[in-house]
């Protein structure tokens, strides 16, 4: 999913009714350094969530629920004033007077006021990323939707008022597209391609999310902002295809010293890029290494893009994925309490649904999960793509390739158990509210990346090499990310050259290399799977090294998701009370 550009923060203290802002009453006399930096971070959380209205929502904070960000430049040079007075405040506590916690949620904080400060003054998505406001409006009505949080009536009205607004967004976006920024070619090529889904969303899902609400003021209410909204991203489009596509000249390229900020700030990692390339290359080729050898366990006589094309043929029938996930999911969960992986808290197991209409053109699979605030129960949703039942026998099969049986426990590991699913279990019991809103990649991704192998080295499917195939063909994918993504900032690599390395070395058909390729051009830091995994595992040996008899594979799962997502570098001090080498 991609990050919603940072916005502009409301000024400390408006969040103190709306997110408890406020610390319990003591006499001045009695306040602690701990506890003015929980008010602090509180403040910092609240203000955060004021000016992300959709974040909030999906956090499961509905204060916000009528409200829409604003992206103007105004509000842009306010936020970089917030978060550099925010940043001032949390270098001024002294390290030493603070709790274990406190220090990691401190430093986290820091780091997250960096990205937001790079991502506004340098990276600056706000001014040359279309798709970041047809796709930010888009996001803005899905979170009000896809959740039974309150009855549907009272969440039409909170989208009638953010559709009010959504023109506006827009109106915003062209401006600053058109005056401030200077938008990459590829960028606004991928805006005009995915807002025919955002268009027919609004026409389609949005009112059959709505259609038992009688309440004829509401609807006719509704008819009118919804069909603004779809008039809007129609304009919106033509003035992408018109006016923005034929200067979009811009370089979507961040720059050495650029990339090099942002891997520090979002993720705690300051080795110089060449070094991190040689650690990306000596990992595909292990895997590549292994992938081959694997094939030949499964069949001698063919290639290994054959062999794994063989396999790509047995999948269910589209209409019975759903069904051969769910009984899937439970596998996954019964292994890990029988070989005591993890322990699972309670919680109702996931259910898996098909993904959202708009949704399908990008996205294959993925976790949606309630948010850490939200006091509704609801489920966790693993969402599948199928395929259009409309299309030709041939083509669906097509399609299914990618859901063979083995592929489907592999993302199933990433996705569910013990992946992002099981992360979200213990989200709630996360150590400070700090986590719960802020975190980094290489934890969240890596750790769900990790569980591939992690899974098969501890047995599941141990003997059948099937498993291990699609295992590997999904590390090399991650692989290929981490290393066109440093070549295609910095060292002037193109999309093509990108997609074709997909190809050839991430052994992915070429519609999904050129997706991978094209992601990359703004999801910048995507090798942060890999990068991740790697991490986890240096950090697992180093942590048995230490614990020595006294350490299990649980007893180290369960540590490691408790401390919740905190860049790796403090999750390593907090284990093993020091940060050592990472890799």
């Amino acid at each position: 999913m991609k990050k919603q550009p940072a916005l502009p923060l409301i000024p400390l203290m408006a969040c103190a009714a709306a997110f408890a802002c406020a610390p319990s009453q003591k006499p001045a006399g009695h306040i602690t350094a701990d506890s003015s930096f929980t008010l602090l971070a509180k403040a910092v959380i609240g203000d955060f969530m004021a000016s992300h209205p959709s974040s909030a929502t999906d956090l499961g904070v509905h204060t916000w629920d009528d409200q829409m960000e604003d992206r103007s430049k105004n509000a842009v040079e306010a936020e970089l004033k917030a978060l550099g007075d925010f940043r001032t405040k949390l270098l001024a506590f002294d390290t030493s007077t603070l709790s274990d916690p406190n220090r990691a949620d401190r430093e986290l904080l820091i780091r997250s006021m960096d990205a937001a400060i790079l991502s506004d003054s340098i990276i600056k998505p706000w001014a040359n990323d279309p798709d970041s406001y047809s796709g930010s409006i888009t996001n803005a009505a899905y979170v009000l939707i896809k959740r039974n949080f309150a009855p549907p009536a009272e969440r039409l009205r909170s989208l009638i008022a953010r559709e009010r607004l959504m023109p506006g967004v827009l109106a915003t976006g062209e401006s600053n597209l058109h005056i401030i920024g200077h938008p990459p070619k590829i960028h606004t090529e991928i805006a005009i391609e995915q807002i025919d889904g955002n268009i027919a969303f609004f026409k389609n899902d949005v009112p059959a999310a709505f259609a038992d609400v009688k309440d004829s003021v509401l609807t006719t209410a509704f008819k009118e902002t919804n069909d603004g909204v779809i008039a809007a991203l129609v304009a919106y489009k033509k003035d992408l295809q018109t006016n923005l596509l034929p200067k979009s000249t811009g370089s979507f390229a961040y720059g050495k010293e650029t990339y090099s900020k942002a891997l520090a700030a979002s993720e705690m990692i300051d080795l110089p890029l060449d070094s991190l390339l040689k650690i990306a290359e000596a990992d595909r080729q292990k895997n590549e290494v292994s992938f081959q050898a694997v094939a030949k366990q499964i069949d001698a006589k063919w290639p290994a893009d054959k062999v794994l094309a063989s396999l790509q043929a047995d999948h269910p029938a589209p209409d019975k994925l759903l069904e051969t996930t769910q009984a899937t999911l439970d596998s996954l969960r019964q292994f890990l309490v029988d070989h005591q992986i993890i322990t699972v808290p309670v919680g109702d197991p996931a259910q898996v649904k098909e993904t959202p209409p708009f949704m399908r053109s990008t996205t294959s699979a993925s976790m949606d999960t309630p948010g850490p605030f939200e006091v509704a129960k609801l489920e966790g949703r693993y969402n599948m793509t199928l395929p259009d039942p409309r299309w030709a026998k041939p083509k669906q099969d097509e399609f299914m390739g990618q859901w063979y049986y083995a592929a489907i426990s592999n993302v199933s590991v990433h996705e569910v158990y013990p992946g992002h699913y099981t992360q979200f279990l213990y989200a709630k019991e996360f150590p400070g509210d700090v986590r719960k809103v802020y975190g980094a990649a290489t934890n969240s991704e890596g750790w769900a990346h990790y569980d591939e192998q992690m899974m098969l080295d501890a047995g599941f499917h141990a003997s059948d090499p099937k498993y291990k195939l699609a295992q590997l063909q999904d590390a090399l994918l991650r692989d290929v990310r981490f290393i066109v993504g440093i070549k295609m900032h910095t060292q002037g690599m193109t999309v093509d050259q990108a997609t074709q390395l997909f190809v050839s070395q991430g052994h992915q058909p070429r519609p999904v290399a050129e997706s991978e390729a094209k992601r990359g051009t703004s999801d910048a830091l995507y090798g942060y799977y890999t990068m991740g995994k790697l991490m986890i595992l240096k950090l697992r040996a180093d942590y048995q090294a230490k614990l020595g008899a006294a350490y299990s594979l649980q007893k180290f799962h369960d540590e490691f998701i408790k401390l919740g997502p905190l860049p790796l570098p403090l999750i390593r001090k907090a284990m093993l009370g020091e940060v050592g080498n990472l890799f």
